[in-house]
């Protein structure tokens, strides 16, 4: 790849998630580390992004817009169906769950619909889904709601939240970055944090596409993750890589 294209590619793929690793670079396009921060560098310099440490940053990162529910729903729809259908078969019929907001944890919803659980949920998109099934016992966490994803956040979620325990927590994320694991809104990951440190174990689901990726608030750490499932398009190295941190489960891995 000449260096036009690489420096085109680098804008593009900052148009997409705002910010990007060298270690990212290096990986897609098969070049050596000093020739990721010369051509950064030179982006930098014509001011078309700006050098954070270990990567880049769009310039419109600070009037990035959080993308709606809807929005999401169209996005990597294969991958994050093959995650939800691989992560029912780990569930078992008499368990309490809980099930954070995300596409990802709808189409899960979808797979659990004739299942014998309980489900604890603060998305209303998930109880949508859930609400009419006659083996499923639902309970939805009330508080403030959030139209653009769905999600009921706030003190008197957070409330709800303190007095129950679950057996298993299911929750997604817009970005991980090694041990940081974030998402757009503090007061989404801050329901998270809490359903994670109410459960006795705690999967994260996120599309391959999430990794080595950034967002504003950071929730949890990656490494107390019991496991993270991802789908088959993730490459086996950054599945090597991101095992220092927990447990990394491909959806077509069995």
């Amino acid at each position: 790849m000449i260096k036009k294209e690489r420096l085109n590619w680098i804008l593009d793929q900052l148009s997409q998630q705002s910010i990007i690793t060298v270690n990212a670079i290096m990986d897609a396009l098969k070049v050596s580390d000093m020739t990721v921060r010369r051509d950064l560098a030179e982006l930098e310099k014509e001011h078309r992004l700006i050098r954070i440490h270990g990567g880049a940053q769009s310039i419109n990162l600070s009037n990035r817009q959080e993308k709606t529910n809807v929005e999401k729903q169209s996005q990597q729809v294969a991958e994050k169906k093959q995650i939800a259908s691989y992560t029912a078969k780990r569930i078992q019929d008499g368990e309490t769950i809980f099930i954070g907001p995300g596409t990802t944890l709808e189409f899960l919803a979808q797979e659990l619909v004739d299942r014998k659980l309980r489900i604890i949920t603060n998305s209303l998109p998930i109880f949508d889904i859930l609400k009419d099934s006659n083996s499923v016992d639902l309970l939805l966490i009330g508080g403030e709601y959030r139209p653009i994803t769905g999600a009921f956040v706030g003190s008197l979620a957070s409330n709800n939240i303190e007095s129950l325990v679950f057996s298993k927590a299911f929750i997604s994320a817009n970005a991980v970055y090694k041990d940081t694991v974030a998402t757009y809104s503090e007061s989404e990951g801050t329901i998270q944090e809490l359903a994670l440190n109410k459960s006795i174990e705690k999967y994260l689901l996120i599309d391959y596409k999430k990794f080595d990726s950034y967002d504003f608030f950071v929730f949890y750490k990656t490494s107390d993750f019991d496991y993270v499932i991802t789908d088959g398009k993730l490459s086996n190295d950054k599945k090597n890589e991101y095992e220092e941190f927990t447990r990394v489960l491909k959806a077509n891995e069995g």
